[in-house]
């Protein structure tokens, strides 16, 4: 919240910092998004006889960041706990990551794969429409997994530094609705208390521990617990964020393209939900990992992974089983980002780089539905 709390109280300058700060980190955003406003987009034929309006590039340039964004946090899950990862040092982690699912090496490898197509799929419609694609290869500059067999290349994302929002879990479980104004408790209190690795940060981690049945340590099981969780907060943002943008746009293909990537982050969410409640019962330092698997209290029982019907619309009509939320100012463009402050996502990014993702956010927000 506090990396962000600057940004928002400070719009007066944004345009001409953004300027600045893009230009100097040699970022491409796409035409119009550094003019003035959402004014800047222009409304283009492009590919095919479906006419883009203004909200719908801006929707489609947010995005396209979001995707790269969570390309970039899934290639560091996937190079340490994909199938591909190789190396005895990677061994551990995987067992570890294998103690939530057996298959979960081959869940994160699809999930990456998956987030580098919808990006790649985003920028070349966009560019089939033209308008310019965007790329934030200019922020590329955090520093990796320090594991050997980790690839040392500048990452948009801080995977090491943690503060992971569970209020998901018990959201899913609940008859009520974060947009008709619920609050919802942790599931796991302790991980969105001070900073987590989710994946591991040396060769040390990494290190067997004679007195455990696999060889995992207490301190690298609870690495890949948070991860576990971790991996259910992304899409479950997600899942939502697509579905709070498809009200907003005009041109049908682009409702069909929200529609469908939005089916496809669904999916992963389901996965990620099932697999997040095996996590093992564990203390490590401060961290804490409940017993789910065996909880009575039915917002936090782990094998309840479908949406239980809530509130929706308005309290005087039925309970529904829905994603939720998908309201703009719960589940929006704005509301993912600040969402991905307050996990520690961006921790050691510049001020204009969260400038930039907020303008992007706020763009996508403001767009209105025309017919």
């Amino acid at each position: 919240m506090k990396q962000s709390e600057s940004v928002l109280k400070n719009k007066s300058n944004r345009r001409s910092f953004l300027k600045k700060g893009a230009v100097a980190a040699g970022v491409t955003v796409g035409a119009g998004l550094l003019t003035n406003g959402i004014s800047g987009f222009a409304q283009d034929r492009g590919r095919g006889d479906d006419v883009l309006t203004r909200g719908d590039v801006a929707i489609l340039k947010f995005l396209a960041a979001a995707e790269l964004i969570e390309s970039d946090l899934w290639q560091q899950y996937n190079e340490l706990g994909g199938v591909n990862a190789t190396g005895s040092k990677s061994q551990l982690y995987l067992t570890a990551l294998q103690v939530l699912d057996g298959d979960m090496p081959q869940y994160i490898n699809d999930n990456t794969e998956d987030e580098f197509s919808h990006a790649a799929f985003l920028n070349a419609y966009l560019k089939s429409k033209g308008q310019q694609e965007v790329s934030l290869a200019g922020f590329d500059n955090l520093a990796p997994s320090q594991v050997s067999t980790v690839p040392q290349t500048g990452r948009l994302t801080n995977l090491k530094q943690l503060s992971v929002d569970t209020r998901w879990w018990t959201r899913y479980r609940s008859k009520a609705n974060p947009d008709l104004g619920a609050k919802f408790a942790q599931a796991v209190p302790t991980l969105n208390i001070g900073q987590h690795p989710a994946i591991p940060l040396t060769d040390d981690d990494l290190q067997p521990d004679p007195n455990s049945p696999n060889g995992v340590s207490n301190h690298l099981q609870a690495i890949a617990n948070t991860a576990g969780f971790h991996f259910g907060f992304i899409e479950q943002g997600g899942a939502s964020l697509y579905a709070a943008l498809a009200q907003k746009v005009s041109s049908l293909e682009v409702l069909r393209i929200l529609l469908s990537i939005g089916g496809s982050e669904i999916m992963h969410f389901q996965i990620w939900h099932d697999k997040a409640g095996n996590a093992p019962v564990l203390t490590d330092g401060s961290l804490s990992f409940p017993d789910l698997a065996n909880s009575t209290d039915p917002t936090l029982k782990a094998n309840l992974i479908m949406p239980e019907p809530c509130e929706f619309l308005d309290d005087d009509l039925p309970l529904c089983a829905i994603i939720r939320p998908t309201s703009e100012e719960q589940g929006g463009a704005a509301a993912t980002i600040q969402s991905f402050v307050d996990d520690g996502l961006f921790l050691g990014q510049p001020k204009y780089f969260l400038q930039l993702l907020f303008e992007l956010a706020h763009d996508a927000d403001r767009a209105k539905r025309e017919l």
